[in-house]
């Protein structure tokens, strides 16, 4: 099963909790505090791995996290790190946020991205020493992990895209000239999903090529099977557009290729720019070379550029290797035309933007949301004396008794921060 997009949750690993520790020697004052820091949680990392070619495996599962952080210990050892995780993607994958939003682009194979960070570990009661607080009695909690909903889109990085009509012929070319075994039958939408196939050319190299289901009219607005994989043929170099010549074909060849035009056009305008290559397939079956003349008059008159014109057949190889070596020369030519795109061998997804402070009153409640004082909320353990005085007084240096006091709050209310609820008291 071909799978080439997919939606995921992924969630970097908790931070570990500092520790609450004194050490017992003699010449220590007070025991001396010796808390240890909880570990960072691991992240979670995106990867091309030229192995895969669809996302079929992450299609069972729906939350990927990396690991927690462990805790702090005594005798300031700080907890272990959690444990990153790699999730192997195919080559030419997109990852982009629900609002559509790219966050990275993997085309080369070996490239990684960083979607979702760990969160960092608590701070052990040992930080908080200081020269008035001897005997510090307070630790942080670890910080939750980054969690975002990510959805994956692949586009197949191939040189050459086959594209054509239903039964045109393409998964017979594709399984003549390249080792691929595409399911072949007399049928249109056979082809379900896209194929992949390397072409190798004698000893001079090779190419790839990507067979797509056959597009019918209507194929940009969600007609027949098309529509899901035109995408696929956006990184290609140039497109090889496969012909019916049969003396039955419907519609008649120069209406194919017209057709064929109007619809990648109607999807994405650049698409049409593409370099392109027509073969003229069934050369075969009687009557067809002289369909193949009409069709080259055709587009002598109506193109403004030089369009190479082939005719083969895919069952017999008449005309298939004078036209590989033609599209082996032109993609290295455009190769060599395209100005060298650089890729990060790592890419670092932007952290959320921070948030201000706000107060909304939902349902009899005071609801406190930003990023800092949530964040200072998780790393509170408020069964802690210490640690409780501590937040109480970051609120009235962040100014959040003068916000509560706009929006009207009195003695008794409730407050809620993250999830932690509060009355509020002057």
């Amino acid at each position: 099963m071909f799978v080439d997009e997919l939606e995921l949750v992924v969630r970097g690993g908790r931070g570990g909790n500092g520790t609450v520790s004194f050490r017992r020697e003699k010449y220590v004052p007070k025991g001396g505090p010796d808390g240890g820091d909880g570990g960072d949680g691991g992240n979670v990392y995106l990867w091309a791995d030229s192995s895969k070619h669809s996302f079929l495996d992450l299609s069972y599962r729906r939350l990927l996290k990396a690991g927690n952080g462990e805790h702090g210990r005594r005798k300031n050892q700080h907890g272990a790190r959690g444990e990153d995780i790699f999730v192997p993607v195919p080559p030419g994958t997109v990852v982009r946020d629900v609002k559509g939003n790219v966050l990275a682009d993997l085309t080369t194979a070996g490239q990684k991205a960083l979607i979702a960070r760990g969160g960092k570990g608590g701070k052990g009661n040992a930080r908080f020493a200081t020269s008035r607080r001897r005997v510090p009695r307070l630790a942080e909690n670890g910080l939750p992990g980054e969690e975002r909903t990510i959805k994956l889109e692949l586009k197949l990085i191939a040189q050459v895209g086959l594209v054509g009509l239903p039964n045109a012929g393409k998964s017979t070319l594709l399984s003549r000239i390249t080792a691929a075994k595409p399911k072949v039958d007399s049928y249109p939408f056979t082809t379900l999903a896209p194929n992949l196939g390397m072409v190798k050319v004698g000893e001079e190299g090779s190419f790839i090529v990507a067979d797509l289901p056959g597009l019918i009219e209507g194929a940009h607005q969600g007609a027949g099977l098309g529509h899901r994989f035109l995408r696929h043929i956006e990184r290609n170099l140039l497109l090889l557009f496969l012909i019916d010549l049969s003396p039955g074909a419907d519609p008649e060849p120069g209406e194919a290729y017209r057709l064929l035009k109007k619809e990648l056009e109607a999807y994405s305008s650049q698409l049409i720019k593409y370099p392109r290559v027509l073969a003229g397939n069934k050369l075969d079956l009687p009557g067809t070379k002289e369909r193949l003349q009409k069709l080259k008059q055709e587009i002598t008159e109506t193109e403004k550029e030089n369009i190479p014109v082939f005719g083969i057949s895919a069952v017999t190889g008449e005309g298939l290797e004078e036209m590989v070596r033609f599209l082996f020369r032109r993609i290295n030519e455009l190769a060599e035309e395209r100005p060298p795109v650089e890729t990060e061998e790592e890419i670092r997804v932007e952290e959320a933007v921070e948030e201000p402070i706000r107060v909304e009153l939902e349902d009899g409640v005071f609801k406190v949301t930003g990023t800092a004082i949530e964040r200072m909320a998780a790393k509170t353990d408020f069964e802690n004396e210490e640690a409780l005085q501590r937040f109480q007084n970051y609120t009235r240096k962040i100014g959040l008794d003068k916000e509560l006091k706009k929006k009207g709050i009195t003695e008794g209310d409730t407050v809620r921060i993250g999830g932690e609820e509060f009355y509020y008291y002057e």
